[in-house]
């Protein structure tokens, strides 16, 4: 399998950044059960001496997060640019046997979501200069954190189906899987974590101009309930920068592939089920 995706700093600490961009871009093997082997280097930046020693930095983070994985660096590409953008194209493999997408979600199967939302809301409030010192770090040791832990247990239970949640947020990537598996998701909103630092920020009306972009694309599939607050929709539409998986699994397999995570150290949390397609691609309780 071979990916790709870079972007622009969403934090300050370029260290950080880069072990951001090599996470987020590990993602998209490990959504699908891969195994990461090598990893090719794209970066755009401004000519300038200052700019340089920068991404020496961003390099550095983002070495570090590839070896985390397994992988190797084999190389890579820079050109100039008026703004600094980093990422992968990532090389790795999967048994063509057990590969995960979008589509194989089943009637019957449970959800879970390995990582808390909040994300983008908070990388917003980092721009504005609104995020606390805390909070940033919070996020970062989000974003950071493999997603390989996750696709390693996956392998081990009866998965139906996977997706990491990036830029369409929660309930954005959820109709591309409810869509793509012809279902319903029925997701239940006070088991969604997410970061309590997000939902004030929320509160305050600090939030990414990209997630009223993807609600106006996906709402006419989604049913929430009145009583939902303002803020927690504002979530489950955030655009995520590396976030968690969301996870089909036969029921059966729901409580034994919890255990294994939580014993591992991951998060993760049952936020829903899986239902017979209905006229909405996602039902919020």
């Amino acid at each position: 399998m071979q990916t790709l995706d870079f972007f622009s700093p969403v934090v300050d600490d370029p260290f950080a950044f880069g072990s951001i961009a090599a996470a987020n871009a590990l993602s998209d093997v490990y959504a699908m059960g891969g195994m990461p082997l090598t990893a090719m280097a794209i970066a755009c930046i401004p000519d300038r001496q200052a700019e340089m020693e920068l991404l020496a930095q961003i390099m550095l983070g983002g070495v570090e997060k590839l070896r985390e994985a397994g992988a190797a660096l084999l190389g890579g590409h820079t050109v100039n640019d008026a703004e600094i953008k980093f990422g992968y194209s990532i090389t790795g493999l999967v048994d063509p046997c057990k590969i995960l997408t979008n589509a194989g979600a089943r009637p019957g199967d449970a959800l879970v979501l390995t990582k808390p939302l909040g994300i983008g809301i908070i990388t917003t409030a980092i721009k504005r200069g609104r995020a606390e010192p805390e909070t940033i770090r919070k996020a970062v040791e989000v974003m950071t954190t493999l997603n390989r832990i996750p696709a390693e247990v996956m392998r081990l239970f009866r998965c139906c189906a996977a997706t990491d949640i990036t830029g369409y947020g929660l309930l954005g990537h959820a109709c591309e899987m409810a869509s793509a598996s012809r279902v319903t998701l029925r997701l239940q909103a006070d088991r969604i974590p997410f970061l309590e630092e997000a939902y004030a920020l929320a509160e305050a009306r600090i939030v990414p101009g990209l997630a009223a972009k993807t609600w106006q694309a996906i709402s006419p599939k989604v049913v929430l309930p009145p009583s939902l607050p303002e803020p927690l929709q504002k979530i489950l539409i955030d655009p995520q920068t590396s976030g968690g998986l969301l996870i089909s699994v036969h029921p059966d397999d729901r409580d034994p592939m919890m255990a294994s995570l939580r014993s591992r150290g991951v998060p993760a949390s049952v936020i829903g089920t899986v239902e017979e397609a209905q006229q909405a691609r996602i039902v919020v309780e």
